[in-house]
């Protein structure tokens, strides 16, 4: 699939985008390669290979739920730039 100079200028009007055209030309052209380098994929035989989540087996990375105590509201607050008794201050977002 060859990466033409309409199709940079598609995506970059999708993508908001103002090019030059001086960018649009560079684009085509490493966009081109860049598909093209990935159509060298689909040379590779790829049959009785099972499809995988990720390149290395992954097993549980989640540390394990322990409770524990948290720190006094006094500490956690500690380092706010503006709190009371309560919490964080902070500005109205809403006007309020």
């Amino acid at each position: 699939m060859a990466i033409t100079r309409a199709d940079v200028e598609k995506v970059s009007l999708l993508a908001r985008l103002q090019l030059s055209e001086t960018e649009i030309e560079t684009l085509t052209v490493e966009l081109g390669k860049i598909v093209a380098y990935v159509d060298q994929l689909s040379e590779v035989d790829t049959d009785g290979v099972a499809p995988m989540a990720h390149a290395v087996e992954v097993s549980n990375v989640f540390a394990s739920d322990e409770v524990k105590t948290s720190l006094p509201r006094e500490q956690a607050l500690a380092n706010a730039p503006s709190h009371n008794p309560r919490g964080y201050l902070v500005p109205p977002v809403l006007g309020g």
